[in-house]
């Protein structure tokens, strides 16, 4: 359904009842007045109390009465017509008087049992201006448990399919001013051209619409709860004047990433510039609106082997030619790990042979040496990459989580399993760190807009991340990432990752990797080994990017 004919029903909910039970007592009160009020439509005197589904006739006879009460704006004889009055009357009176919304006229469709579609008409008027509203919902009748009245099962949905619980719904100057967010290079950015930009446009409207110039419109919005989502428009009843927004985003590859995410169900890519921290592009393909490239908190799989092989590094244990024999399996506090099917063992391998072949057992085993402990691999993940460390990128987003762990989910944590949590704007961060060895933190929007702090981080050292970049250059071009990159030009470097999850029969692919001054990380949800899916999303970005 577009947003023209998406509509608002519940506005001014909690304006109207303040005082009373509030929509919050939901439950409770459905619990304890399952049967509506005493509205129209109840019989003088007692009669004998029914049992069993509605009829067709009740259906068809209790739905005409509460679409006939709702057309008029009759909310107390509507809601008499459902099995929970207290929370039905409060949001049928804000449809007209906070949402605006009149002249309704709603027509039945073929009921499917107790279950009857329909369509409404009707009109949003304010302040002289006025839009027409059309949409479909659905209601569905119920028995009454204790008068066996038929009576419509109130959700608030009954009002319209989009209302959530807690929504609101408002109806006059918008929150914020429109805003035209551009690219880097003036290109103007639109929800209809990058879909993915949908979700990542209200919340920087949001946020930024009062610094980005302009004056507000008239709309129609869903209002979520305190602290959730930034408003949702609906309908615009007078256009504002648009202020610029500038991003750090490419409109080329933002289109590259959009495309590539569309080729596997359930993925997710982040683009930086890693001289800089700019955040590139940003893409999910996801049957939700939740932007996972930045705020997922997933195990990234072995891709996490990037800020563990610096760990190592860095501590002494070993380095790019030192040893990391890879066996067959691996022991860590009674937990056997083992490595991919196939995987054959190469007890003289060394850190660059394991990293690139993304030996786990070879890892593993190292993880024991001294001097490091339980709180080493978090150390090196905070101080160095600056994973948990509160980034303010311009909206909202997960900056990573390595805790230091005892036990099994020690060695786990190594591998990028455990209890890390990650998503592709941290790992594609990681990757900007290790070839360039200083941590910026990725931004959409510049930091001098709102004087916001970024978060810092030492960095590495020059000797770690010489070693880290080519070892992912030798993974890129010999090693499990290779495929996936053939055919690019430039310095390229690449780790392939996949991360077991519970209840999942395969995999999540991950896949991060740079090509000059553009590093990138994708995510694919039961997409396989990391080559398989997530692999050839960066490949894509990296190719019309980097």
């Amino acid at each position: 359904m577009g947003k023209g004919v998406k509509t608002a029903v519940i506005g001014g909910v909690f304006a109207v009842m303040v005082g009373g039970a509030g929509y919050g007592a939901y439950n409770f009160v459905s619990a304890l007045n399952e049967d509506g009020g005493g509205g129209a439509g109840t019989a003088a005197g007692p009669a004998p109390v029914k049992s069993g589904p509605p009829s067709a006739d009740e259906v068809k006879e209790t739905t005409a009465k509460f679409f006939a009460a709702w057309e008029k704006g009759d909310a107390a004889d509507a809601a008499g017509y459902t099995n929970n009055d207290t929370a039905a009357e409060p949001l049928l009176t804000a449809y007209g008087e906070a949402a605006h919304i009149g002249d309704v006229k709603i027509t039945p469709g073929t009921a499917s049992g107790a279950t009857v579609p329909y369509t409404v008409k009707a009109k949003v008027s304010y302040d002289g201006k006025s839009k027409p509203l059309t949409y479909k919902s659905e209601l569905t009748v119920v028995r009454g448990v204790t008068t066996g009245r038929a009576l419509v099962d109130w959700q608030p949905s009954v009002i319209h399919p989009e209302l959530q619980r807690d929504d609101t719904l408002v109806t006059g100057e918008a929150a914020s001013p429109p805003i035209e967010a551009v690219d880097r290079n003036g290109t103007v950015l639109t929800e209809e051209k990058y879909p993915s930009l949908g979700p990542v446009l209200d919340a920087l409207r949001a946020k930024y619409g009062d610094k980005a110039g302009g004056t507000p419109g008239i709309e129609l919005v869903i209002r979520h709860p305190e602290g959730g989502a930034a408003d949702t428009p609906l309908v615009t009843l007078a256009k504002g004047r648009a202020g610029k927004l500038e991003t750090t985003l490419s409109a080329t590859a933002q289109a590259a990433a959009e495309k590539a995410v569309k080729q596997y169900a359930q993925s997710s890519v982040v683009a930086v510039k890693p001289s800089t921290g700019e955040v590139l592009a940003v893409a999910n393909n996801r049957k939700d609106a939740f932007n996972a490239a930045f705020e997922g908190t997933v195990a990234p799989g072995s891709t996490m082997k990037i800020i563990t092989a610096a760990m190592l590094i860095d501590n002494g244990v070993t380095s790019m030619n030192g040893p990391a024999p890879c066996e067959n399996t691996a022991v860590w506090q009674s937990q056997t790990f083992k490595n991919l099917t196939g995987m054959k063992p190469d007890l003289n391998a060394t850190l660059a042979n394991s990293f690139m072949r993304s030996c786990n057992t070879a890892f593993i085993k190292l993880i024991d040496e001294d001097p490091l402990t339980d709180e080493s691999l978090t150390t090196e993940a905070q101080t160095r990459f600056g994973i948990g460390l509160d980034w303010k990128t311009g909206i909202v987003s997960f900056d990573g989580s390595v805790p230091a762990s005892g036990g099994p989910d020690r060695a786990a944590n190594a591998i990028g399993q455990g209890q890390v949590q990650m998503n592709p704007l941290n790992m594609a961060s990681v990757t900007a760190t290790a070839i360039t060895g200083d941590f910026r933190q990725p931004y959409l929007v510049s930091p001098k807009l709102d004087d916001r702090q970024l978060a810092t981080a030492k960095g590495l050292p020059y000797n770690t991340a010489s070693q880290l970049k080519q070892m992912m250059r030798l993974t890129a071009t010999q090693g499990t990432a290779q495929e996936a990159m053939s055919g690019l030009g430039g310095d390229i470097g690449a780790k392939t990752g996949s991360a077991e999850v519970d209840g999942q029969a395969v995999s999540d692919s991950w896949f991060t990797g740079f090509r000059n001054d553009v590093a990138a990380a994708a995510m694919t949800q039961e997409g396989g080994h990391g080559g398989d899916a997530a692999g050839p999303i960066v490949a894509a970005v990296l190719r019309a990017a980097g």
